[in-house]
């Protein structure tokens, strides 16, 4: 998966955020009167979240370096599709009985309590602390963005693929935090709703990826690193 497109599905994939994450947002403490400083506590906020995506990326594009080496690169990509088409398609009542876990609710009870820790603080460090905590909020969109970054094959590619999937969130999130209470709630739904269709469109892709047909950008010829080594010329022959 190119790099440049995890800008593209934070972007989108913010839309899916401004439902979930926008009471978290509307939430944020500020630690000073000033325009200035409320604008910088947001900045700082969001630049977390990117950190946090990052280190992410770099942890699974190690991933998927890895499985790149023993040749499954292909079948990966279809994988990761298959996955995303099937979290697209499982009905709510079942979304929610996995959230109900008990893995799921030790993430989001932890988040929450540093939340109202951190929040109390009301001061910058705070504030960029709360974002690196909600990066790590459960999340079927960020999980898109971890299928792309698996799907990069690299620790570095994996890291900006996430640090631009964060970029990407940023505008509409950013705006959700300064504008947020004016914004119509049925107007965030209906924006919600776009993110499937989406989604859908990039499994789409990652398993046309995986299928090898040769299309340019779409489909393009997946060569296994051994076999590059295998052709390149004998500098002795």
């Amino acid at each position: 998966m190119e790099v440049w497109t995890g800008f593209a599905v934070g972007l989108l994939g913010s839309l899916h955020c401004v439902g979930m994450c926008g009471p978290i947002v509307l939430a944020l403490p500020v630690f000073g009167e000033s325009q200035f400083k409320i604008m910088l506590g947001r900045i700082l906020y969001n630049l977390g979240r990117v950190v946090t995506y990052s280190f992410i990326g770099a942890m699974f594009g190690l991933f998927g370096n890895r499985l790149v080496l023993f040749g499954l690169q292909q079948n990966l990509s279809i994988i990761l599709g298959a996955i995303i088409m099937i979290y697209i398609l499982t009905p709510r009542k079942i979304k929610t009985k996995v959230s109900e876990l008990k893995f799921y609710k030790n993430i989001t009870t932890f988040i929450k309590t540093n939340f109202f820790r951190l929040a109390s603080r009301k001061n910058a460090s705070s504030l960029f602390a709360i974002g690196l905590l909600n990066g790590l909020l459960p999340c079927g969109f960020v999980y898109v963005g971890i299928a792309g970054a698996i799907s990069t094959g690299d620790v570095l590619s994996g890291t900006l693929y996430m640090a631009l999937f964060g970029l990407g969130t940023l505008p509409i999130m950013f705006a959700t935090a300064l504008f947020g209470k004016i914004i119509n709630l049925n107007i965030r739904r209906r924006l919600a709703k776009m993110v499937p269709a989406f989604a859908f469109i990039l499994a789409a892709l990652f398993i046309l990826r995986g299928l090898n047909l040769g299309i340019p950008y779409v489909s393009p010829k997946l060569v296994h690193p051994a076999v590059q080594i295998h052709q390149e010329p004998n500098c002795c022959e």
